[in-house]
């Protein structure tokens, strides 16, 4: 998997970076071989997954291993960083990047051993442990590359948590299994961004939206061959200021812990804002929607599905279909014409079924985000005696009244996927990816401004 590390792209001193630290591929791979010897033969290890060279050190010495990495987010609470390292019975170590042990050879690694645990954000029930072996890992990074055009041509720039699958399995992994540089940049600076030089960028959507708020910072892209995006819905608003500051169309791309990154927009083909691509390489899709609806969850199959999650058989099982087929929960259309997909939400909570109607919460905040006083949306559904659920949207706006916002969603959209009620908040809490957590805006919302 880390073929930047067996001299097949010579050995750049300034392969790697991080935080303003640059290590040369012999430097890693020293590193790497320190970890591995540490922790040869142990079930699994743990590591505070820091934005550091100590990380990418970490998860290069566990796959040259074979022993399984288990990222901890640096910012995790007691209760959440014990839980893991009880249910993982990994072990938390420190690593010296200094340390040296090149005479450490290693032993074969099989293709279908896993080499991450990563943990799941555990919003029914506590963080599970998502098994990725590295035949899942490669072949998904094989298939993004192909996707994307991605070479050891390619500088790659991010400063994305080193956690999660987005900047850690695509950021740093990808990077060795293409042989591109890599600059991780710390922070996801828009300033750190420009500064960077990089051919090839990866960013959440609250990245994009604070790129194209600095337009120098976005101007200073345009020389980049890809922008992508991912971890969440990059609102329609967003997706055209970045062309029109950077001349680009960004790629956006889905995925999962459990599945990695299946869908995806093409470098050089057809990009348009809410719209996700089409399937990678040996990945199948398909949408199960009721009779007569458009969209439903989607299900897909594929190579870069996970192992199982550590330790839970049932669950395991439970997130397939009979035939097979692995359960997203999120809830997506596929355009007829060019298969392009389209996600709408989650199915627990984005997925409102309002007076008959199937109405995808995505759709809804997109159409708010086009309103040019909202600068953040999410709406959800709550119960109704009437209705069954009524669209709720939770706004971030000045100078704009609810009534004017509900006629705006009605003259964009079908009228029956207005919002019924118009909460205006402070802002929309999001978790580290930028994907906003719903729950915390139903719970607060009595403490929050009163709709106008």
């Amino acid at each position: 998997m880390l073929t930047a590390l067996t001299g097949v792209y010579g050995d750049r001193a300034d392969a790697v970076s991080v935080g303003g630290r640059t290590a040369s591929y012999e430097e890693l791979l020293a590193a790497a071989r320190a970890v591995a010897a540490e922790v040869a033969g142990a079930p699994a290890f743990a590591v505070t997954a820091t934005a550091s060279l100590e990380t990418v050190a970490a998860v290069a010495g566990a796959v040259l291993a074979g022993v399984p990495c288990v990222p901890l987010p640096p910012d995790a609470g007691p209760a959440e960083r014990d839980h893991i390292l009880r249910d993982s019975g990994a072990a938390l170590i420190e690593v010296d990047f200094a340390r040296r042990r090149p005479d450490w050879s290693g032993t074969a690694v099989a293709p279908g051993d896993p080499a991450l645990i990563l943990y799941t954000s555990g919003t029914t029930g506590p963080p599970k442990g998502v098994l990725l072996s590295g035949a899942a890992i490669a072949a998904d990074l094989d298939a993004l590359a192909g996707a994307w055009q991605w070479s050891a041509e390619d500088t790659l720039v991010h400063g994305l948590p080193l956690f999660h699958v987005h900047g850690l399995v695509l950021g740093v992994l990808g990077a060795l299994r293409t042989g591109s540089r890599l600059v991780h940049t710390g922070r996801p600076d828009p300033g750190a961004y420009a500064r960077a030089g990089g051919s090839l960028y990866f960013g959440v959507p609250t990245v994009w939206s604070r790129v194209v708020a600095d337009p120098p910072a976005a101007a200073a892209l345009s020389g980049a061959r890809l922008l992508v995006s991912g971890s969440a819905a990059l609102p329609a608003p967003v997706f055209r200021e970045l062309e029109r500051l950077t001349g680009q169309r960004p790629v956006e791309r889905y995925g999962m812990t459990e599945t990695l990154i299946t869908v995806s927009g093409r470098a050089g083909g057809a990009l348009r804002p809410g719209t996700v691509g089409t399937p990678l390489p040996g990945i199948r899709t398909r949408v199960a929607a009721e009779p007569g609806a458009t969209i439903g969850e989607l299900q897909l199959t594929g190579a870069t599905l996970f192992s199982g999650y550590l330790g839970s058989p049932e669950a395991t099982a439970a997130a397939y279909t009979a035939d097979g087929w692995f359960r997203t929960g999120d809830i997506a259309a596929i355009d007829e014409a060019d298969g392009a997909h389209r996600i709408v939400g989650r199915a627990s909570t984005d997925l409102i079924k309002s007076g008959g109607y199937r109405i995808g919460a995505g759709e809804v905040e997109n159409a708010l985000l086009d309103h040019p006083k909202v600068s953040e949306a999410a709406v959800v559904g709550v119960p109704d005696p009437d209705l069954g659920q009524r669209i709720v949207a939770f706004v971030v706006a000045e100078g704009v009244t609810a009534e004017e916002i509900t006629a705006f969603v009605a003259a964009h959209l079908s009228v029956h996927k207005r919002p019924r009620e118009v909460r205006f908040v402070a802002s929309v809490p999001r978790n580290a990816m930028g994907k906003p957590q719903k729950n915390l805006l139903l719970t607060d919302a009595p403490a929050r401004r009163p709709a106008r």
